[in-house]
């Protein structure tokens, strides 16, 4: 049986992951922040220590969303710990594994902010731009030794963390859409099922799954 781990479990991409790997060939662990805080060395230890992790989704994230000269040094380390820093440690703990083994396959979940900031989202688009280099020097270094590393930009998703957007700006943002809707967990679950069990020769790779341009 295959072992999966999704970190941020708990929102509404990790429950949609939870559900399109929900098979007898994989087993599952979906842990929500109260389970694992990706930001807790200690806490990844414990967790990590002893798993054989074949298909790491790194999924757990937040916002602060302000402009920059309005963003406290709390909340900009908040952002960058969570969503760089966190997913960052959760792949230096399975990787160990993954190269005895000669295989695995890391996912992070990245942004369309990653390549096109929006004003107010400079933490959060710096943080998700380092998963896109740390996904191909991941790649490019433990390729040969037969682990992946893929970075997935799903787009604007209705999930609890999109909630505080205000009804304008949801509108200017699905304005932005080729086909005038957004992308849905689902959708996005089942994309990252087929890279992994459909595309096996995939790795260094960016993925932006909405209809926004992406130059």
């Amino acid at each position: 049986m295959l072992q999966l781990v999704i970190t941020g479990g708990g929102g509404g991409l990790g429950r949609a992951l939870s559900a399109a790997f929900h098979s007898p060939l994989w087993q599952a662990s979906a842990p929500g922040h109260g389970e694992l805080d990706v930001c807790d060395a200690a806490a990844l230890c414990g967790y990590f220590s002893g798993r054989s992790v074949d298909l790491l989704i790194c999924a757990a994230g937040l916002t602060r969303d302000a402009p920059l000269a309005h963003l406290s040094e709390r909340a900009w380390d908040d952002v960058i710990a969570v969503n760089f820093g966190g997913a960052q440690a959760c792949a230096a703990a399975v990787l160990p594994g993954m190269l005895a083994r000669g295989s695995g396959h890391i996912v992070f979940i990245s942004s369309f902010s990653a390549r096109h900031p929006p004003v107010g989202q400079a933490a959060y688009a710096t943080a998700k731009a380092g998963l896109l280099g740390l996904t191909q020097q991941l790649a490019a270094r433990h390729g040969r030794h037969g682990v992946r590393v893929n970075a997935i930009l799903p787009g604007f998703l209705e999930t609890p963390m999109t909630r505080q957007v205000t009804a304008l700006r949801r509108a200017a943002i699905r304005a932005e859409h080729a086909l005038d809707a957004f992308n849905t967990p689902a959708a996005v679950a089942g994309f990252i099922h087929h890279l992994h069990h459909q595309l096996p020769h995939t790795s260094g790779q960016f993925f932006q799954l909405d209809s926004r341009p992406a130059t």
